[in-house]
């Protein structure tokens, strides 16, 4: 069975008023002198977000206990400092972010200009265990069309420096302006994937294989695929869902590899197009589906979605909390509805965001 690991970024936010405050660092400090909090937190690009990393796991119960607790831990250190997290995609209030100093962060300042010192974003990202790079490239080909339904299910940043967007989802607008970002063209081979990765760093455009920001890629660190399409979700259940259909995503193309069957040859811009769609509606609205490019509701979409992956999922025993799950959430309608509900009922974008404090915790 495939293992699994997410990553979240959180906002670090004053209680009270709901600003964002540059924290990170104390925060850090805190979780590096206990034992129990040690390489479990890291620093981010900005002061004023907090990421965390799980252990590799098989059970998705399990996966999902222990986002919850890294989520409360990371409260518990934030809150010994006096600020709260807050699991949303952009900051609902107007700030100025700072950007964390080191060598890496600063050469993205000079390089980027304002894209950079706009990036105050908070993404979600699945690693899925692969046995080769081989595999994992033909995967990373095969998933291309589903990953815009991910994102759709993600959708939890309707706001942006004090207004609504009118996207669900504007955190992957604003991140798809890194110039390496966003979908990828067929490569075929573990050759070609790496030869274009090291083409890209030669232009000196990005620093390294690193900044290979695609929304799935072959992990530099792990023997993983790493899909990085997704906002931070508002509740932990819906990151478990998302990395539950990422396994099964990638337990089905890999599945359709070793059986011979050809991926899907969409073009990028049709791809674009496909995750553009999937963060202005969310799942309100209707969604370009994988396979003909065309709009549908997207209940019908994200059914479709779970359609697809259901063989990968009856095999670990996930089908049916699954399917309980996408209920759900279809339901409620996501982190993006609820931050809008927030916002009509009181009126204020400072009660969103402390709103969404509680929410963070379960």
């Amino acid at each position: 069975m495939r293992t699994v690991g997410v990553e979240e970024e959180l906002l670090l936010v004053d209680p009270e008023s709901g600003d964002p405050r540059a924290l990170s660092a104390a925060v850090l400090a805190r979780a590096e002198a206990d034992d129990a909090d040690r390489g479990v937190f890291e620093k981010e690009l900005y002061g004023q977000m907090l990421e965390f990393a799980t252990h590799p796991r098989t059970d998705m119960a399990e996966l999902g206990a222990e986002i919850v607790r890294c989520r409360k831990e990371a409260a518990r250190l934030a809150g010994e400092i006096g600020c709260a997290v807050a699991a949303l995609a952009t900051s609902p209030l107007p700030v100025s972010p700072t950007i964390s100093m080191n060598r890496r962060y600063q050469w993205l300042a000079d390089q980027y200009g304002i894209a950079t010192r706009e990036q105050l974003v908070c993404g979600m990202h699945v690693h899925v265990a692969v046995e080769s790079d081989e595999e994992g490239v033909a995967v990373v080909d095969r998933i291309r069309p589903w990953l815009p339904v991910l994102l759709a299910i993600s959708a939890n940043s309707p706001f942006w420096q004090g207004r609504d967007t009118g996207y669900d989802s504007y955190r992957s607008r604003v991140w798809d302006r890194w110039p390496s970002a966003g979908p990828t063209e067929l490569f075929g081979s573990p050759e070609r994937y790496h030869r274009r990765v090291a083409d890209m760093v030669a232009t000196g455009v990005i620093l390294d294989e690193k900044m290979a920001y695609f929304d799935a890629r072959l992990s530099e660190r792990y023997p993983t695929v790493e899909i990085r399409v997704a906002d931070v979700c508002l509740h932990a259940e819906t990151t478990q869902l998302i990395a539950t259909l990422a396994r099964g995503l990638v337990e089905t193309a890999a599945r359709e590899w070793r059986a011979g069957r050809e991926p899907v040859d969409h073009s990028v811009s049709l791809l674009r197009l496909a995750a553009w769609q999937a963060a202005r509606a969310g799942l309100a609205r209707e969604l370009l589906h994988p396979a003909t490019m065309r709009r549908l509701p997207a209940r019908s979409v994200v059914r479709a979605l779970l359609d697809h992956v259901s063989d990968a999922l009856a095999s670990t025993g996930d089908l049916d909390r699954a399917r309980e799950a996408v209920d759900g959430v279809l339901r409620g309608g996501g982190g993006a509805r609820v931050q809008r509900e927030l916002m009509e009922r009181t009126g204020s974008l400072r009660e969103v965001v402390t709103e969404c404090v509680r929410h963070t915790q379960g």
